[in-house]
């Protein structure tokens, strides 16, 4: 089992036995998520934790999205529920990139990419370069707007 899944697992019993109702049904709700990317596919596999990261990004998103939704719906209670939970999850992701230190990967990027004055047709030449350095680390849309503002469009 990865050493994420496991710490998912102690903090769920930790949360438990504190009686602190939001933490426990957050941790049950990854760690459901993940037990589904286990069993799905042909065969049931051992995920690592570079793919429970990627399940508790996932997750992350949704309650994100979800959040805005509910801000967007009027509805301030179900929307501080999903940031709560948000925040949860963001206890289990690495540290997120600030504005400028993307800014500064994808003009290293471009630089690299000779995508300079090419405009949107290099988008995804220098994408390809910038999303492993940022895997997990940076929200895509906020690469994906930096990418296209560099390359001018």
């Amino acid at each position: 089992m990865s050493a994420l899944k496991d710490q998912l697992h102690t903090d769920l019993t930790t949360s438990m036995k504190a009686r602190d109702a939001l933490r426990t049904s957050t941790l049950r709700m990854v760690l459901t998520a993940i037990t589904t990317a286990e069993v799905s596919g042909k065969e049931a596999k051992e995920l690592t934790d570079e793919d429970v990261l990627t399940v508790l990004e996932r997750e992350a998103k949704k309650r994100r999205e979800a959040a805005q939704a509910f801000a967007d719906g009027n509805r301030p209670e179900l929307a501080e529920k999903e940031k709560a939970e948000a925040a949860i999850l963001a206890e289990y992701l690495p540290a997120q990139l600030s504005p400028e230190e993307i800014a500064i990967i994808v003009s290293a990027a471009v630089d690299s990419a000779g995508a300079a004055g090419e405009g949107m047709k290099a988008m995804g030449k220098v994408m390809g370069i910038v999303s492993p350095q940022v895997k997990g680390k940076a929200d895509g849309g906020a690469v994906a707007a930096e990418v296209k503002r560099q390359l001018g469009a």
